[in-house]
């Protein structure tokens, strides 16, 4: 009798020490360049507020004194939220819907979309947006491989290496 009870209590126990856990799922992105945020994820979001709607995060980095980019990020995905710089990163790995579909397209190319850049550089172009500034890259082939949302004006913004 006393084995048949702890064979009972063992295979009651077993279960609750299993070390499976479904993977974090990430929601359907859709990066909106106009309004600037993912999902409704603003670049002023908090890491927390980022982290339920985005479970699927691969990394967080906390602010402290030494850290000069904290934030949250998915890298898979390619997104960066700096969540002590106020502002998004998208690279070219990012492969989720856009509005209006930036990543690849031409410089040059989305003057009816965007204006004129306020300031321009070899390699990037920055524009003035209702919610900051957007600040398109460039490849060697002249087109869009990185996008910057920040809720700050291009006079305030500080960006992370």
């Amino acid at each position: 009798m006393k084995i048949f009870l702890s064979l009972l209590l063992m295979m009651i126990t077993l279960p609750s020490m299993a070390q499976l856990k479904a993977t974090a799922r990430c929601p359907e992105m859709l990066v909106d360049i106009l309004d600037g945020h993912i999902n409704r994820v603003s670049p002023k979001f908090t890491a927390g507020e980022i982290k339920k709607v985005f479970p699927c995060y691969t990394s967080e980095v906390e602010k402290t004194d030494t850290t000069a980019c904290a934030g949250v990020f998915i890298k898979d995905k390619g997104l960066s939220f700096f969540t002590d710089r106020n502002y998004i990163e998208i690279t070219d790995v990012y492969k989720g819907k856009m509005e209006p579909a930036v990543m690849g397209a031409q410089r040059g190319s989305l003057f009816k979309f965007l204006g004129n850049p306020s300031i321009k550089d070899d390699t990037w172009d920055a524009f003035i947006t209702r919610y900051g500034t957007l600040i398109l890259y460039y490849n060697t082939a002249g087109k869009v491989n990185k996008i910057q949302m920040s809720s700050k004006s291009a006079d305030y913004i500080k960006l992370c290496n």
